[in-house]
């Protein structure tokens, strides 16, 4: 091997077979992606030790990618119940799966993860650290931080987010601003508290540079967390958000020096009509880098509701520039999801990258709602449940309330306008 990361391999004239894989996917000649990756609008996350992976392309020209996050935790530790989300995941199509495990045997769940996913993991390590070492945050050292670090690099993960922007000056602008909500981002609040009580600088953003030194030893992406991400609509693009993305295109810049591939995380809730100037932002702070949002939700009121708050922030985002949605569910803010809720959040980011998609131009994209439509106007029912985004509902909804005609729905019945439609053209009778 004569490269140390997708980007060194990229910037070398290099097209790896892992993007000889994105470009086939993508519908992109090889050497155009290659051109992106080397200069950081594309990243392809591919751990050396994820074997099973199958990798995938996040960034400029590229489909919408969706993650799901799931994990154990001390409220529920029940490892068989996340491995069946896992594979639940990957039959409904995810690219990426994050291990945000903070409790128990969260090493054995994390090799298992690795083991059986071609998609693409991502961790937060320092949700990890605190149940690893079984010791109070505050005792935690700068070399046990980075043995964690360490660790899930070894074990295979192809992306770790790495609040490493939430330095002391931004931590400043938190507690001198006016948010409702001040920190969400659990790896945030976690850092900032570890900052305050210890007096110190963040470790992740103070030895960076060591951070690099794993990333390249096992070509990990970077994606660098959004520790003030807006909680609420009132918080968002205030003085401690951007001051943030600064620092993380700083950052960004310094990770490219050493070839390691960066993606950057983003809101969290925002109003509808700040997402295209929020999407506008990080790409020229961040350089291009691709982001990658959570929602935004656009609205604080619907508990219960989220996957869809969220996709209507994800599809405008995306449609604007997010290259990476992730997966909100209906249990947000309210409990750790079911199947069924894991679910609901997959389909609903799936419809939000999609219709992004579309109107980014993506190839191929519009040719599955042809597709659909086509099917429709035939009423092709079979062909109709095939393109379904989630062919399971369909099938259900449709056995559910039988027409007296088969080529209607109990919704128009023989009032059916594309039925109708295609009779009289065809010089039929019509019977309403």
């Amino acid at each position: 091997m004569n490269y140390t990361t997708q980007m060194d391999a990229a910037r070398k004239g290099i097209i790896t077979s892992e993007m000889e894989t994105v470009a086939a996917k993508e519908q992109m000649r090889p050497d155009k992606l290659r051109d992106f990756i080397a200069r950081g609008k594309v990243v392809v996350p591919a751990n050396r030790n994820h074997k099973k992976l199958d990798p995938e392309g996040i960034g400029e020209g590229l489909r919408t990618k969706i993650n799901v996050n799931l994990g154990i935790s001390k409220d529920c530790c029940n490892v068989d119940l996340e491995l069946e989300k896992v594979r639940h995941a990957l039959a409904l199509k995810a690219e990426a799966i994050m291990d945000l495990s903070c409790y128990g045997k969260t090493r054995e769940f994390r090799k298992k993860l690795v083991e059986m996913s071609p998609a693409m993991i991502g961790t937060v390590p320092i949700y990890d650290a605190v149940g690893f070492y079984e010791k109070d945050l505050q005792e935690i050292s700068t070399d046990e931080f980075f043995n964690v670090v360490e660790k899930h690099a070894e074990d295979g993960v192809d992306f770790m987010t790495i609040h490493a922007g939430l330095n002391r000056a931004t931590a400043e602008k938190v507690k001198s601003g006016n948010r409702i909500t001040n920190i969400v981002s659990r790896g945030g609040s976690l850092l900032f508290t570890w900052m305050e009580m210890n007096g110190r600088e963040n470790p992740f953003y103070e030895h960076f540079d060591r951070l690099l030194d794993i990333c390249v030893d096992y070509d990990i992406t970077l994606s660098l967390g959004d520790g003030c991400r807006p909680g609420c609509i009132n918080d968002s693009t205030d003085a401690c958000q951007v001051e943030e993305m600064i620092v993380l295109g700083e950052l960004t810049k310094k990770s490219w020096e050493r070839n390691v591939q960066v993606m950057i995380e983003g809101p969290g809730h925002m109003a509808l009509n700040e997402i295209k100037g929020n999407m506008m932002l990080e790409k020229r702070l961040c350089h291009g880098a691709p982001f990658y949002v959570l929602g935004p939700l656009v609205t604080d009121i619907a508990p219960g509701y989220d996957h869809i708050t969220s996709a209507i922030g994800g599809a405008i985002a995306a449609a604007n520039g997010a290259d990476f949605l992730c997966y909100v569910t209906p249990a947000e803010h309210l409990r750790l999801p079911t199947l069924e809720d894991m679910k609901e959040g997959i389909i609903a980011a799936r419809i939000a990258a999609h219709a992004a998609d579309i109107a980014k131009g993506i190839p191929g994209a519009r040719k599955w709602d042809n597709d659909m439509s086509r099917a429709r106007v035939e009423l092709d029912w079979d062909k109709m449940f095939e393109l379904a985004i989630d062919p399971e509902k369909a099938v259900s909804y449709r056995k559910s309330s039988q027409p007296e005609e088969n080529d209607t729905c109990t919704m128009c019945g023989s009032m059916c306008a594309v039925r109708n439609m295609n009779r009289i053209l065809e010089r039929k009778d019509v019977e309403v």
